[in-house]
């Protein structure tokens, strides 16, 4: 399954920027939160916004690909969304305002989001209307 394939992959950098955040704890001394410390706070933003939003695009990807959309539509939302996660975690890393990697990483995870979203309605309304002949 190719969504499995885009859920393991989240599934790693989720892990990879939990671990930024264990590293900066242990190197500031704070246990919960950010202590005040910018640096964690953004690593903590990071892993937050990852985990907010892995969960319903991957929900998304996988019901799209066990409904029959064509392998090539699963590669181009997964693979959009993987960039835009890549993404703005380097531009939360990056910048404590507004940043391009921010920007486009939100826009790059939203869009194949509301497209899938759109294509579940859609996909999901039309199976249950009866067809007349």
């Amino acid at each position: 399954m190719i969504s499995m394939m885009y859920a393991g992959l989240c599934t790693l950098l989720v892990i990879v920027l939990a671990l930024r955040v264990v590293k900066l704890r242990r190197e500031h001394g704070v246990g919960l939160g950010h202590g005040g410390n910018m640096q964690l706070l953004q690593a903590t933003r990071a892993h937050a916004n990852a985990t907010e939003n892995m969960p319903l695009a991957l929900i998304l990807l996988g019901s799209l690909e066990l409904t029959g959309y064509p392998p090539a539509v699963i590669h181009a939302f997964g693979g959009v969304f993987l960039f835009s996660r890549l993404l703005h975690a380097w531009g939360v890393s990056r910048s404590e305002g507004r940043s391009l990697g921010r920007f486009w990483g939100m826009t790059l995870t939203w869009l194949p989001m509301i497209v899938m979203a759109v294509f579940a309605i859609v996909g999901s309304l039309s199976a249950q209307v009866p067809r007349f002949q």
